[in-house]
């Protein structure tokens, strides 16, 4: 997993055709971190010890449902087989290494940004740094597409990443 990560192509459902992370919905009774433990399970295969890396919060105008609350997990190993599923498909993208505490984006990373949402590129590098953040984008829908109209993302100053 050095100089890697796994992302899957969404297959079906709210962000098809677009890559992400793997998670969804928490069931009642389950933890966010039980979820997200299960669904990594569910849509590539594997189970991994998760660690939490971020907290997001998306307004989407224009949807039934429209806020999001989205809290990000990581990992640095996994164990069993990774597996396509009916909603993903689980693909590995280089990503730059570094000697320093933070990664920065270059010409070595094959990160799809075009195929994922738009503010994808301002929180990656924190998660790939290990850093905890939080952020928030507000989207508009305008036709079929999510468009970022407003957005900020930062690093909580009391951060020991």
């Amino acid at each position: 997993m050095d100089g890697k990560i796994l992302l899957g192509y969404k297959k079906r459902g709210f962000g098809k055709n677009k890559y992400n992370g793997f998670g969804g919905k928490v069931e009642e009774g389950e933890t966010i971190l039980q979820a997200a433990v299960r669904e990594l399970e569910e849509e590539a295969g594997i189970t991994a010890p998760l660690e939490y890396a971020g907290t997001l919060l998306f307004l989407t105008k224009g949807l039934d449902m429209p806020a999001f609350h989205i809290d990000i997990f990581r990992s640095d190993e996994y164990s069993g087989v990774i597996i396509e599923t009916d909603e993903m498909r689980p693909q590995w993208f280089s990503i730059p290494s570094s000697s320093s505490k933070d990664i920065v984006l270059d010409e070595t990373c094959d990160i799809p940004f075009a195929q994922m949402w738009d503010t994808d590129p301002l929180w990656i590098p924190l998660l790939l740094s290990k850093k905890i953040f939080v952020g928030r984008a507000d989207f508009s829908l305008e036709g079929d597409v999510f468009s970022p109209r407003k957005w900020w993302i930062g690093v909580p100053s009391d951060n020991n990443a």
